[in-house]
């Protein structure tokens, strides 16, 4: 397959084409929203500016909704790899950085954490390869059984676990955490089922996985602004 062959992957894409997939496209101004709200929340913030990573971490949180809009409109490998890097750029920055700040910025402490999370997740990520994504010539043999949502089975497990973590040291930001995990849970589970509804809604369900998404992304970046603020050393 070409790299700018067309992927169908989704119920609402019937035949190729720029906007055959409105719904899935636009659904993605959720992940704007999301940074740019977190980041007003942050100028909020009395005495602490958002630092370096706290403006990455907005700035690709609105690109998963660039990348992710790019792949529902050209629907080829290079917009795919546009949807792909922005979310698990985001994934990896925001679980260094919440493990750097909740260790008070000990380098130390975060490499060792970190290799033990990329271990964990790792682990999940081997045993569910299988199923990265959907075939891209599903309207030829049919989806997966899970629709491809395998492939993020390690961030699910990684907010279970932060989720636990928080709920057993009574932290702060448990709520907040507990409410992104059962959000993203949700979201699965609309990604999975996008197929399996398609001949009873019409669009299918992955609209709901980008809008589900993106409350789990704007619940983690308020939570890091507000419970998890960088040092004075780096302020």
């Amino acid at each position: 397959m070409t790299p700018l062959a067309f992927i169908d992957l989704y119920c609402e894409r019937t035949a190729p084409g720029f906007w055959n997939e409105p719904v899935n496209a636009i659904s993605n101004i959720g992940f704007v929203i999301a940074a740019t709200f977190a980041w007003r929340v942050s100028q909020k913030r009395k005495g602490v500016a958002p630092d370096f990573w706290e403006i990455s971490l907005f700035v690709l949180a609105a690109l998963i909704g660039v990348g992710s809009f790019l792949f529902h409109t050209f629907a080829n490998s290079y917009a795919e790899l546009a949807d792909v890097i922005p979310i698990w750029s985001f994934v990896a920055l925001y679980v260094f950085v919440v493990i750097y700040r909740s260790t008070g910025e000990d380098v130390h402490r975060t490499v060792r954490i970190a290799a033990i999370a990329l271990f964990v997740t790792g682990t999940v990520f081997w045993f569910t390869s299988d199923d990265i994504m959907t075939d891209a010539h599903s309207h030829d043999h049919g989806p997966g059984p899970f629709n491809g949502s395998l492939q993020y089975l390690p961030a699910l497990v990684a907010l279970i676990i932060f989720s636990l973590i928080t709920a057993l040291r009574h932290h702060p930001a448990r709520r907040m955490i507990v409410f992104a995990t059962a959000a993203f849970s949700l979201s699965l589970v609309m990604r999975t089922i996008d197929h399996s509804v398609c001949d009873l809604i019409g669009i299918g369900t992955h609209f709901l996985w980008h809008i589900l998404n993106a409350v789990m992304v704007g619940l983690l970046l308020v939570t890091l602004v507000r419970e998890y603020p960088p040092s004075a050393s780096t302020r």
